[in-house]
């Protein structure tokens, strides 16, 4: 098949003080957009790599009579709604891809409208507030401690360091105040859930739940909050690091583990997902609540890097190139395609 590949993929190296690394920091790195590439091309594919940026209209319009489907991990380039600019683009030029509907991107990433959708099917998920300002966050508003404090329309753990998590209000005020300073946009703060962490990735459509992640902060310094903030997830969860925060399959009862997945399934409905997708979970009193949704997930090739969809697929016997398969398969019934690789 021809297969268009669209990404965003990071052009300097990590740094923090570095605005442009700010700004490409949910994008993928060289290494992952290489091992995708080589996969698709691996099954067979005629792969045309088209990097989502300003330039990526005119790519897809001279490409739409050739492409049979496009593989999209994009996350866009500017504003709140970026996830959906690609599948926008591609909607307006009739070619399939894989995922959700620009709406469906655009709720993934926008926390507080996808709590809202979550609220009005009665799946739980943690009280939260959103502020454009901290001057607006007050105590008859915010009476929810500890909380979390985060930008509301970003992904990968940006924006949320182990210092967002906050205890009382003059503290609460003083990160949000810093995050709605260095992003640009709203902050959602939301309740802190105290219980275990999980991670599940669906795959297909209807999903099929993975093998179910826990999450671990046992290895973690003393004095580092127990949540997957930035410094856990990308510095401590390191190849270098001996330990494995990861426990896959999650050690818990066929009975949570079946209501984890009817929680998830239903999120993926209800968010309106498609062909793949990660939710992020945390449990109170055997009640799991949904954090949030990642479409896109991170997919890095290397199993040392821990990237949370590759080693529940691995756990569910996919290797790279079958996850890739599988999720081009998926999107391929949805449109009525007929699916072709070389590895069946």
């Amino acid at each position: 098949m021809n297969i268009g590949f669209t990404y965003n993929v990071r052009h300097v190296k990590p740094d923090m003080d570095d605005p442009q690394y700010i700004m490409e920091a949910e994008f993928d790195e060289p290494a992952t957009i290489a091992g995708i590439y080589d996969a698709l091309q691996g099954l067979g594919h005629t792969v045309f790599c088209i990097e989502a940026d300003h330039s990526a209209y005119k790519k897809l319009h001279d490409l739409r009579q050739q492409l049979d489907l496009v593989f999209n991990i994009a996350e866009g380039m500017h504003g709140l709604d970026r996830e959906a600019q690609i599948p926008a683009m591609l909607e307006m030029l009739e070619i399939p891809y894989t995922g959700p509907s620009p709406l469906g991107y655009a709720l993934g990433l926008h926390k507080a409208k996808a709590k809202e959708v979550l609220l009005a099917h009665k799946i739980p998920t943690p009280r939260w507030f959103t502020a454009r300002a901290a001057a607006e966050i007050r105590p008859d508003n915010v009476d929810f401690f500890p909380a979390i404090v985060k930008p509301l329309g970003e992904g990968s753990s940006k924006g949320i360091g182990s210092a967002n998590l906050v205890g009382n209000h003059a503290d609460l005020v003083r990160v949000a105040d810093d995050i709605i300073r260095q992003h640009g946009q709203s902050v959602i703060i939301e309740e802190y859930i105290e219980g275990r962490e999980f991670t599940v990735a669906l795959l297909g459509t209807p999903p099929r739940v993975l093998p179910i992640i826990e999450v671990t902060f046992d290895a973690l310094p003393a004095h580092m909050p127990k949540f997957d903030h930035y410094e856990a997830k990308w510095v401590y969860d390191d190849p270098q690091h001996e330990a494995d925060p990861l426990v896959c399959p999650a050690k818990i009862s066929p009975a949570l583990a079946k209501k984890i997945s009817q929680v998830c399934r239903h999120t993926f409905q209800a968010l309106e997902m498609a062909d793949w997708a990660r939710i992020d979970l945390r449990l109170k009193k055997s009640t799991p609540y949904v954090i949030e949704i990642n479409c896109p997930p991170g997919i890095i090739p290397d199993p040392r890097e821990n990237s949370r969809f590759p080693r529940a697929a691995r756990a569910a016997g996919l290797a790279y190139d079958g996850m890739i398969a599988a999720i081009l398969k998926s999107a391929c019934h949805r449109y009525g395609i007929k699916y072709n690789c070389i590895k069946k």
